[in-house]
């Protein structure tokens, strides 16, 4: 029916444009039944998902058990805290545990990079049949909270047929912490997949030179780097602004919250400087006063934040459905 070919989801570096384009119609089609009455469809009825969340996380692990919910999955949660990784247990074999429980999909968030990549091989190498999609590892990438960006920004330039199309030669602007987020690297990718203009801003010492080529091959769209946040605001379309980790600071990365929000903060003022039809993205949790202004935040003509939450409930669907009905040569 769709195409898919995908049995894991672990990053977005190397997916087409027509794979994009995919989860953004599928994740339409998911929008419509999350509009219905019933707002549950049997796709995945009888299959096991396991959310298995290494690293806190109530949002996106929220997102994905109500997503599997509404395909009719039965679901297990997750939770180091109480676990036996607590008495010794790798977490390999904590996969493997939930494995024999008959697991069918492993959702996984792990604060290393490159577990979910790594439990994907070793099951491939079980003959497991699992499917497995990265909720986000360290400092590597985000899939779904990118390709929910994606969908929002994209149905907003075109509500009933959200497609990557849209998107070429729009202005974006990501700013903040871009050296640390999972989020702007899988933004990265998806967004000159689509042909984008992408403006990164942020401090010296959050946005190293590096990301300069960090970028996909043969990809339509443009890259620019700022170390002042007014070039990358100039007539943008999308603003995304990213959450700021105070750790950062003992980390003598930044002088002070305050400075931060001084020079790289955004107000009402500053988008001043935006395309007037501008809006507002940030993945969440936001700090008030440093990321944004409170009043830009509860803007509701400016801010898609609220939609975006909306929006990782259909993506998440999506994902779920196209690797958990793909078929075993997939």
């Amino acid at each position: 029916m769709t195409g898919w070919t995908r049995p894991h989801i672990l990053n977005l570096a190397d997916w087409s444009a027509a794979e994009f384009d995919i989860v953004l119609q599928t994740a339409a089609s998911m929008a419509q039944v999350l509009a219905g009455r019933t707002k549950k469809i049997p796709a995945l009825q009888g299959q096991v998902v396991t959310n298995l969340f290494f690293e806190p996380s109530t949002r996106t692990r929220s997102s994905f058990e109500l997503a599997a919910k509404r395909l009719s999955a039965d679901v297990m949660n997750f939770a180091p805290g109480s676990s036996s990784l607590t008495k010794g247990e790798t977490i390999l074999d904590t996969a493997k545990t939930y494995l024999a429980m008959g697991t069918d999909i492993m959702v996984i968030r792990h604060q290393q990079a490159g577990v979910p990549q790594f439990i994907a091989h070793q099951l491939d190498q079980l003959g497991a049949g699992v499917k497995v999609l990265n909720a986000g590892d360290g400092q590597h990438e985000h899939p779904s909270q990118a390709l929910l960006d994606l969908y929002t920004i994209t149905r907003q330039l075109d509500r009933d047929n959200p497609r990557l199309a849209v998107l070429q030669g729009k202005k974006i602007a990501i700013v903040g912490d871009i050296l640390h987020s999972r989020v702007a690297r899988s933004n990265i990718w998806s967004l000159l997949a689509a042909g984008a203009d992408l403006h990164l801003a942020g401090p010296p010492t959050l946005l190293p030179l590096a990301f300069a080529q960090l970028r996909p091959v043969d990809s339509p769209g443009q890259l620019t780097l700022h170390w002042h946040l007014e070039p990358a605001l100039v007539e943008a379309d999308f603003v995304m602004t990213l959450r700021l980790q105070k750790e950062r600071m003992t980390a003598h990365l930044l002088p002070s919250l305050r400075e931060y929000h001084q020079q790289f903060g955004l107000t009402h003022a500053r988008l001043q400087a935006c395309h007037p039809s501008v809006k507002l993205l940030h993945p969440g949790p936001v700090n008030r006063g440093v990321e944004m202004s409170s009043e830009l935040m509860d803007d509701a003509n400016l801010s898609l934040i609220q939609d975006q939450v909306t929006s990782g409930v259909a993506i998440r669907m999506a994902l779920l459905y196209l690797i958990g009905t793909a078929g075993p040569e997939a």
